[in-house]
């Protein structure tokens, strides 16, 4: 690694001091509500024995990466808004780097196990527990998080092993492949196709097996004639599947593209989308279509 640059400066979402005043209040305030929601989500599930089955065992991991999420890049954009601190360490770009696509990573690969279970619970329901089995959640999650990790650290050793010896400002408020990448003075032709290739094939994967299992969904609703069924199998997959609508649109908008399709600006807006607003509307739609999660966090409320 031949970098000379030892900090990267993050561009400011605006010059105007009253304009960077309303925008921390506004994400200070998004940023807390998305703590409180998943930290109020995550307490339910964990004192609600109703709730100790797979599908909400899965949830709270979900409710965990949303913490996660905004926390590796809100609090120091919200610096930034408020002292102008704008700057970053090589070091400290790498491990923010590192850390969001982790739980990137993780999060696209957890939707794909949510999939699969919510497939297991319509399509085999008197096997649902023998099916996915405590081990069996166990062994999902602990591959779910690995992969993320995997995932992540070989995209990081791609990015921060080029050399960074020219301009160091970041168009965005968080270090990201694209704005990283685009302050390289190497030549990164090589390592963008095999980022787009990776990204693409496992994202591909994830987005087939998700379908799938959808798809075996629908035949298995279509060739019953059960009353409610349609009722009974929306309000079992509406919410993920608006999740999971609501996540792969941003983040394929944002990764699984080529470089010179990259827009500063319009990323930006990307970006807030899955890594604000996203880890806000997850427990807000899970508790909207989820009578079970309502009726426990009621009770979690009224013990607060």
């Amino acid at each position: 690694n031949l970098s000379t640059v030892s900090e990267f400066v993050f561009v400011g979402l605006s010059d105007a001091p009253e304009i960077r005043l309303l925008l921390f209040v506004l994400f200070l305030l998004i940023y807390l509500a998305t703590m409180a929601g998943n930290i109020t989500l995550l307490v339910a599930i964990s004192t609600d024995s109703h709730l100790h089955s797979p599908m909400y065992f899965f949830l709270s991991n979900l409710s965990l990466l949303d913490l996660l999420c905004p926390t590796i890049t809100v609090p120091k954009m919200l610096g930034a808004l408020l002292l102008e601190n704008r700057e970053i360490s090589f070091a400290g770009c790498l491990f923010q780097h590192f850390s969001l696509i982790a739980v990137v990573g993780t999060e696209i690969f957890l939707l794909t196990v949510m999939a699969y279970d919510r497939y297991v619970a319509v399509c085999h329901p008197l096997r649902y527990l023998s099916v996915v089995s405590t081990k069996l959640c166990a062994q999902l999650a602990v591959g779910t998080w690995a992969a993320g990790l995997l995932n992540s650290l070989l995209h990081t050793s791609l990015v921060f092993t080029l050399s960074f010896c020219g301009p160091n400002k970041i168009q965005q408020y968080y270090c990201d492949i694209p704005p990283v990448l685009a302050l390289s003075c190497s030549s990164t032709h090589s390592r963008q196709l095999v980022i787009l290739v990776v990204a693409g094939v496992l994202g591909g994967s994830a987005c087939m097996v998700t379908v799938v299992s959808y798809i075996y969904i629908l035949l298995e609703i279509l060739s019953r004639s059960s009353p409610g069924i349609w009722h009974k199998a929306f309000s079992t997959c509406g919410s993920h599947l608006t999740v999971v609508g609501l996540f792969y649109g941003t983040t394929i908008c944002t990764y699984v593209r080529p470089s010179f399709t990259y827009s500063p600006h319009r990323d930006r807006v990307v970006s807030m989308l899955y890594g604000m607003l996203t880890p806000l509307l997850n427990p807000i739609i899970y508790s909207l279509r989820n009578k079970e999660v309502k009726c426990a966090l009621k009770r979690v409320i009224i013990q607060v």
